[in-house]
């Protein structure tokens, strides 16, 4: 696999840093990142180029750091974060190119499964460390743009946002006279995803159709199993940065339809 293997471009000013400056340069790059927050509905409705944002040399290196941090296995190609750095530095040139000119195609995911809490299995997809990178450069950049959207009562998978702070939020329905909870779980949902459906909700708000294919390439990436690769048809696979941003842009559809029906004040989500 690691013949078809893409890697991130950084400029010299933005290569990746060693242990000692990590600290310094995500410093800088999150006041970037609050400098350009509210130009990004400019960006997204006017100029259609998004995908310029998303492989800004601050937004990878953001990337890079957080992916880098996070630490995880390797994808199908076994490269680890350790070795990701000296990869990117190397192969730089050709995957800037190859994301410019829309002829980038991502790995497929390697299927792990871990333990649930009733005994069952969770599968998981695991991309390679440096698809995790393109991923997470996209989710930065999606995440501003989507967390307008969002309905305050949705908790799961978004920043600065906790099951604690969903609890607080119960407790305060309860205060307002509140009785009843209904529990729902939307079985399987990370792995029955209309992948149709979920790029017709993106369009409406992304105007760079680049970083929509970009992602749609990722949702059809394919899977890895026991040396198989099989088709993925549907689903966002559990495991990649940008998935729980994609679950929770699909799943803004049911908040927005329960405050149509005027249950919003009671309608609370945490996780699919």
């Amino acid at each position: 696999m690691k013949g078809r293997m893409q890697k991130i471009p950084m400029s010299s000013d933005s290569r990746p840093q060693n242990d000692s400056t990590e600290c310094e340069s995500y410093e800088g790059v999150q006041t970037f990142m609050d400098m350009t927050e509210n130009n990004l509905k400019e960006v997204q409705f006017e100029r259609g180029n998004l995908l310029e944002f998303v492989l800004s040399p601050d937004n990878l290196n953001r990337a890079y750091l957080q992916v880098k941090r996070n630490h995880g296995s390797g994808g199908v190609d076994g490269l680890s974060t350790e070795e990701l750095g000296g990869y990117l530095k190397e192969h730089k040139d050709e995957l800037m190119e190859s994301l410019k000119s829309g002829r980038y195609r991502p790995n497929p995911v390697l299927r792990v499964e871990i333990p649930k809490d009733n005994g069952r299995k969770r599968p998981l997809g695991i991309p390679t460390v440096v698809d995790r990178v393109i991923q997470q450069a996209v989710s930065q950049i999606l995440s501003p743009i989507y967390e307008r959207q969002f309905s305050d009562n949705s908790f799961g998978f978004r920043p600065h946002r906790s099951c604690h702070k969903a609890l607080k939020r119960a407790q305060e329905y309860i205060t307002q006279g509140y009785k009843y909870c209904v529990c729902l779980d939307l079985e399987r949902f990370f792995d029955t995803v209309n992948h149709s459906m979920l790029i017709r909700i993106l369009s409406r708000t992304i105007r760079d159709g680049r970083v929509i294919s970009l992602v749609h390439k990722y949702l059809t990436a394919g899977v890895m199993v026991r040396r198989s690769y099989e088709e993925s048809v549907e689903g966002v696979p559990q495991g990649g940065p940008l998935s729980p941003l994609l679950a929770n842009i699909m799943l803004n559809e049911l908040d927005k339809e329960l405050a149509r029906r005027g249950t919003s004040l009671s309608a609370m989500r945490t996780t699919a």
